[in-house]
């Protein structure tokens, strides 16, 4: 526990180191000024509007009653991830849009759309106008600085592979990626990867319409889907089943999914008797869902849902992809050989180990699900190029006084929204236990967001307020509540901003 966390709040603690540091060294003649100013309110800019942006706000909010949070966002939208990387399936996980919407609220908190950090403003130009600055990193859409994984592979290029991530934005309204077109006219789908991304993407491809058309799937991938011919999707992973990132609530979904049936091979899971009791209690409980779909005999329910099921999806273990086949003419993907591998060693640390024995796995459409990188903001700021984050303890830059970093770009891209929480809130504690040791020094003239303001205007930027995408947001539900949606997203930037430049409603 930091020291700003015990019996006076963070904001009392650090007026009082703030007056002591005053008496130590003011001068007879300057005393009596200086005691009549008050410590200055500290600054803290957020690069990024997604849960980690937010968490980050919130704990520097609650704990510090005199800070002031501006949070930047490259696009016009709050939100982030799980505005853009949640399942459209998945509406009790953007419940938390609620309180970050109360975050934004607070009138210690300004939200700054529409600003491309990197880009249209540097990051040593916040450096000047803040006492702090975080970068956070949790979909990518921060501030643009991601990469996709590349399989490294012959024939990725080829028409019918996409990146789950690009084909999730697609989905789920994300501006860039509404041009992806994906080709559905392939029976068989594979997805390289066995995370919760996966198990997402092969759910969207195979769910019922009707269960789609009550989400907040755009219109044009949920009318793309409805066209869709896959019937049939592999998910790969080049370790076993013991190794598997998804979580026991994704896995429930996918098996009791409507119209599909799931194809878990017996001899996969024989013989993890034995070892499933010494597991960790969340790897047990899902190891035992997978061998238990597998090896016992289904319920007299589910044998009557598999046997009309039209739709099927399977896990298939101790492969990797090696090179992306194509067809007869070479315009497009027709199958994927896989490497057979063996496992050496056991648990988390199992490698996989080449056998040197191939098989080819016939599909017209391909999903990488093998995660992305974060890419450097700027030359100012340290970057692990082979780990993909920023060097940083307990999201302290190293060697950059004043500039922080949270979520994946801190981290990787690994965890839950839970998990950004909890890393979230350390990365703030970082900060007001800086702002408490006398490391960063709040009394030094900072105007934050308006020393900015002329500098956007002259570089042709248009910042879009919290309550601008305010009339965005009612503009979507309104158009959803039409057709029977949470809400229709706007996929065209021009639109968003358009939208958020009229006057709200009995406004004139």
């Amino acid at each position: 526990m930091g020291p700003c966390r015990w019996t006076w709040s963070v904001s009392s603690r650090c007026v009082l180191r703030s007056l002591l540091a005053r008496l130590q060294t003011a001068g007879a003649l300057g005393l009596r000024k200086r005691l009549s100013t008050a410590p200055s309110s500290p600054l803290v800019c957020i690069v990024g509007s997604g849960p980690a942006g937010f968490y980050t706000a919130q704990h520097l909010l609650k704990h510090h009653k005199q800070v002031q949070v501006d949070i930047y966002e490259k696009l016009p939208v709050p939100f982030g991830l799980v505005r853009f990387g949640v399942a459209p399936d998945h509406p009790e996980v953007k419940n938390v849009i609620n309180s970050f919407t109360q975050t934004a609220s607070s009138n210690r908190c300004a939200f700054y759309g529409n600003i491309t950090v990197g880009k249209d403003i540097s990051v040593e130009e916040l450096q000047q106008a803040y006492h702090a600055v975080v970068l956070v990193s949790d979909t990518g859409q921060s501030y643009g600085a991601e990469d996709n994984r590349q399989l490294g592979i012959p024939g990725e290029n080829l028409p019918g592979v996409y990146s789950a991530r690009a084909f999730v934005g697609w989905y789920n309204g994300l501006p860039e990626n509404q041009n992806l077109e994906p080709d559905l006219s392939s029976e068989t789908a594979v997805i390289l990867g066995q995370g919760n991304v996966a198990l997402d993407v092969a759910r969207i491809l195979l769910a019922p319409l009707d269960l789609l058309r009550k989400t907040d799937i755009t219109a044009s991938s949920l009318k793309a889907i409805a066209h869709s011919k896959v019937k049939q999707v592999w998910l790969i992973g080049r370790r076993g089943p013991l190794q598997v990132a998804f979580t026991i609530k994704e896995l429930r979904e996918m098996i009791s999914l409507p119209g599909t049936k799931p194809l878990l091979h017996p001899s996969d899971f024989e013989g993890l008797g034995d070892v499933i009791k010494d597991l960790p209690r969340p790897r047990k409980r899902l190891t035992e869902l997978m061998v238990k779909s597998a090896l016992e005999k289904p319920s007299e329910k589910d044998s009557a849902r598999w046997a009309s099921a039209t739709r099927e999806w399977g896990l298939k273990f101790l492969s990797s992809p090696t090179e992306v086949l194509p067809c007869a003419d070479g315009t497009r993907v027709a199958g994927i050989r896989l490497a057979i591998n063996r496992l050496e060693g056991s648990g988390e640390s199992a490698v996989a180990v080449p056998t040197g024995r191939f098989e080819n796995l016939e599909c017209g459409l391909i999903l990488s699900s093998i995660g992305y990188k974060s890419l450097p903001i700027a030359t100012s700021v340290p970057f692990d190029a082979k780990q993909g984050i920023i060097p940083n303890t307990m999201g302290r830059v190293h060697n950059v006084p004043g500039l922080y970093c949270s979520g994946w770009v801190k981290r990787g891209p690994t965890g839950v929204i839970i998990t950004t929480m909890n890393d979230s809130f350390d990365t703030a504690q970082s900060v007001l236990d800086d702002l408490c040791s006398g490391r960063m020094d709040p009394s030094v003239p900072k105007l934050g967001f308006q020393s900015l303001r002329n500098t956007l205007q002259l570089r042709g930027v248009h910042p879009v307020s919290f309550s601008d995408w305010e009339k965005i947001n009612a503009s979507e539900t309104a158009k959803g509540k039409e057709v029977g949606k949470p809400r229709e997203k706007i996929l065209d930037l021009e639109m968003m901003l358009r939208i958020q430049l009229k006057p709200a409603r009995g406004v004139t």
